[in-house]
């Protein structure tokens, strides 16, 4: 399956749970007992990559950025307790020594470079992604500033990947690298009060695909995002 047939798919399978409510609620009610929480998030995020390969280190700051929709459903009287379904947009870099080449077959070659022989060596990755949240807050109609713990799953499909490399022997940029795996999955936490809160992503799958071999040993990286994430109605 290609990527434009997997995205479409991968939109298929959650436009259900993504409708949204068009009925008007008076002020009065909202304010009373019909609010909802945090339904647009926006962060930023230091890529860390874990289970590296012998000799592969990150070389400068790795990056992500976060924003997105997600439509609360409060799931007992207070409110304070809810479950989140929603729909977002990511872009990452990590920036590392090792060098991701094209051959003439059209397939990848892995090796570790020297920090002395480029400039600047990184991999990006944009995903479109589905989060699932289990919420707790200490919110109520009248109050904006509150704690809160959001628990959850997501799962985001790569739609744009590409390699940038500037050095020795010479500069390449390559697009839409099949050796990234097209899914990307882990758990999320965000926790803390008013709209700024510490964020973790926890990857669970690799970044590269089972066929990406560095010295005949799968590349088996994955990455843990720790960053802020801010919640806005």
């Amino acid at each position: 399956m290609n990527k434009v047939a997997g995205l479409i798919l991968f939109i298929m399978l959650i436009s259900p749970w993504m409708s949204i409510s068009q009925n008007q609620e008076s002020l009065g009610e909202v304010l009373d007992s019909l609010y909802r929480e945090d339904q647009f998030y926006f962060g930023v995020t230091y890529n860390l990559v874990r289970s590296k390969p012998d000799g592969v280190a990150q070389t400068g700051f790795s990056s992500g950025f976060h924003f997105g929709f997600i439509r609360d459903f409060p799931v007992n009287k207070k409110r304070n307790l809810a479950i989140g379904i929603g729909l977002g947009y990511s872009t990452n870099s990590v920036n590392h020594n090792l060098l991701v080449q094209e051959n003439d077959a059209g397939a990848y070659n892995y090796e570790l470079v020297s920090t002395d022989q480029f400039t600047k060596n990184k991999f990006s990755l944009d995903l479109i992604e589905l989060p699932l949240e289990f919420r707790w807050r200490s919110s109520t109609p009248e109050s904006y500033k509150f704690w809160r713990i959001y628990a959850g799953f997501k799962i985001g499909y790569v739609i744009r990947s590409t390699v940038k490399y500037e050095g020795e022997p010479k500069d390449f940029k390559l697009k839409q690298v099949d050796s990234f795996n097209d899914f990307e999955y882990g758990l999320t936490l965000s926790a803390g009060y008013d709209k700024f809160n510490v964020h973790v992503y926890y990857t669970m799958n690799s970044i590269f695909d089972d066929n990406s071999l560095l010295d005949d040993q799968a590349i088996d990286m994955s990455t843990v995002k720790i960053g802020l994430m801010l919640y806005i109605l």
